[in-house]
């Protein structure tokens, strides 16, 4: 089977959705340091997922290890949407 590649500007602008189906935004930027991709920018909009997580949110950054697959949406980890377990113990203190 042949490798299927993307340009990175075909990218933007594409549906993120997380592993778990639900939609958390768009992709606004590929961030590139030594000639890599390790991280992506994603625009939140008003019905998606982050804008829900984090009232006001105009976006995030998640790294690109965190991708599950790039082709006609972007598949990311349901980890990005879990509370970190520092936002668990302020909740509890």
């Amino acid at each position: 089977m042949a490798l299927k590649l993307k340009s990175v500007s075909n990218t933007y602008g594409l549906k993120v959705y997380t592993d778990s189906g639900s939609f958390f935004g768009e992709i606004d930027e590929a961030i590139i340091q030594e000639n890599r991709i390790v991280g992506w920018r994603i625009k939140a909009s008003p019905s998606s997922h982050l804008s829900k997580m984090i009232s006001g949110a105009r976006g995030a950054i998640i790294q690109h290890n965190l991708v599950r697959a790039i082709d006609d949406i972007f598949i990311i980890s349901s980890i990005v949407t879990s509370p970190s377990e520092e936002a668990k113990e302020e909740k509890t203190q």
